[in-house]
């Protein structure tokens, strides 16, 4: 998997990165990995929803991913799809896709 440092094209700011990691990180935990997917991935276009893959041990409840959501939503002011895997669980063919193709949001010591 490419190094999250390098540049990706996608329509998220540093500081809405870092907002989304730490979400995230606050809710499920430290050892959440994110997936950008989606239209924001696009340089080229326009508008958007907010596409997120989290990766976990435990599978995130619904009660997490609506908390992420609600304050993601809130703190970004767009709205915010989230889809949840448990590490090492076969994937759908949808979940190997955005992983094969999404961009990882994490920090460069990652």
């Amino acid at each position: 998997m490419p190094s999250p440092c390098y540049y990706s094209p996608m329509r998220l700011t540093q500081t809405q990165q870092t907002a989304i990691r730490q979400t995230v990180a606050s809710i499920i935990g430290p050892d959440a990995r994110i997936w950008l997917y989606g239209s924001r991935c696009n340089d080229n276009a326009r508008g958007g929803d907010l596409d997120l893959l989290v990766e976990n041990d435990n599978l995130p409840s619904v009660m997490q991913r609506a908390r992420i959501k609600l304050a993601l939503e809130s703190s970004l002011a767009m709205p915010v799809d989230i889809i949840a895997i448990k590490r090492g669980v076969p994937l759908s063919a949808f979940q190997r896709i955005v992983l094969a193709t999404g961009i990882p949001l994490g920090g460069c010591d990652d």
